[in-house]
């Protein structure tokens, strides 16, 4: 997929998912802005009409009120990469998983679900992967108290 055939993608997307889909880049990504409804139907079809083959991280961040997911898709046939982002409600704090569409999902949307609290429906075990299963909270929100946690 040559540069053109990015622009041609971006663009059939955009025909496809309307106003669900809004397509942003820097210097580094061409971000894919999803909603968390539509996040399943964008996934296949990068990877299924579009050469996505590998999924090399999801990771999220915390804006107080929402949470964006955050997953960094490469072709490696094709050398392109993209990034797709999902924003979510904090309360809700729940993502449909894309384990499914690519296997390399598994440990990966346990960190998150482990470090932030996020819950990936339809992940098959969903379970802590760094800390203990006793743990409360999750670290890497902006709410987590400090208080009582040891430090090593």
């Amino acid at each position: 997929m040559t540069e053109p055939d990015l622009k041609k993608m971006q663009t059939e997307l955009q025909q496809k998912m309307g106003t669900r889909l809004e397509i942003t880049a820097d210097r580094f990504f061409t971000f894919l802005n999803i909603h968390p409804a539509d996040l399943l139907v964008l996934m296949k079809e990068l990877r299924d009409n579009y050469g996505f083959n590998y999924l090399a991280n999801i990771t999220s961040v915390d804006y107080g009120e929402k949470f964006a997911v955050v997953y960094h898709l490469y072709s490696i046939p094709e050398n392109h990469k993209i990034a797709v982002k999902a924003y979510i409600d904090r309360s809700l704090a729940e993502i449909d998983s894309v384990f499914f569409v690519w296997p390399t999902a598994d440990w990966q949307e346990r960190e998150v679900y482990d470090l932030m609290g996020i819950k990936f429906k339809g992940h098959p075990n969903l379970i802590r992967v760094l800390l203990p299963d006793d743990f409360e909270g999750h670290p890497l929100r902006k709410d987590f108290d400090m208080k009582g946690v040891k430090k090593c």
